[in-house]
């Protein structure tokens, strides 16, 4: 026996009364992964500079003593503290670009889609992490100032899971996003060449040159921007 239906000519229903899929639904999809990238690009590029803050590799021992005494650290403490709301805009990022595309998704490229970017935010984490180990230890358990030598350590091992492995998986991250969006021609050329482009770099990279690690979050944001217009231009 279907379904009573107290208003039959609702459209939002089918004729035995179940519910259709909310079209409105769908096409607010588009929305909220541009407000979603454009979200972990700003808070992404505001950790990094903030955690920029460290000492270097090349800092004494009085100058490591005067960020870790005086309101530097403090600053620095800030960026950590953001990078898990970045990683979660990502994560939102992954969810709504994932439900764009829908049933079009191809699984041999979901499966590197999803894994490159959950293994990216879980780096991304580490990173943060590792670099906030001294900040917490020292602010909020009353540990002694850390010697130079393990400065130089932890800076390398967050460098290490920032550089080598997270930027790796934005790497393949951007290379599969991109492949995708090439076949269901959902992206500008421009924005696919750019993609592969960028992914190539960060890919490749050997070293530590830390204006790279902007080329993902612009990538995101120009993403982002690109879906929001397209999502205006319908509107209009």
């Amino acid at each position: 026996m279907a379904a009573f239906d107290p208003d039959p000519g609702n459209p939002a229903r089918e004729p035995d009364g179940r519910l259709r899929p909310s079209v409105d639904r769908r096409l607010e999809t588009p929305r909220a992964a541009g407000v979603a990238g454009l979200a972990f690009a700003v808070l992404f590029v505001a950790s990094i500079v903030l955690l920029h803050n460290h000492p270097s590799s090349g800092s004494s021992a009085p100058e490591i003593r005067d960020f870790y005494v005086r309101s530097g650290s403090g600053v620095a403490l800030v960026g950590v503290y953001l990078a898990p709301f970045s990683g979660i805009a990502f994560l939102w990022f992954i969810a709504v670009v994932r439900n764009l595309i829908g049933e079009r998704e191809d699984r041999f490229f979901a499966t590197v889609f999803l894994g490159s970017g959950l293994l990216f935010v879980a780096m991304l984490f580490a990173a943060a992490g590792v670099g906030g180990a001294l900040l917490a230890a020292v602010r909020f358990e009353d540990e002694p100032v850390p010697s130079a030598e393990t400065v130089v350590t932890i800076r390398s091992l967050a460098f290490g899971f920032l550089f080598v492995y997270a930027m790796r998986m934005a790497a393949v991250f951007m290379i599969v996003v991109s492949t995708i969006a090439r076949r269901l021609g959902v992206f500008p050329g421009w924005l696919v060449a750019a993609g592969y482009v960028a992914a190539l770099v960060l890919l490749l990279n050997v070293s530590y040159l830390e204006p790279l690690v902007l080329v993902f979050p612009a990538w995101v944001a120009a993403v982002s921007i690109v879906i929001l217009t397209a999502r205006t231009g319908e509107g209009g």
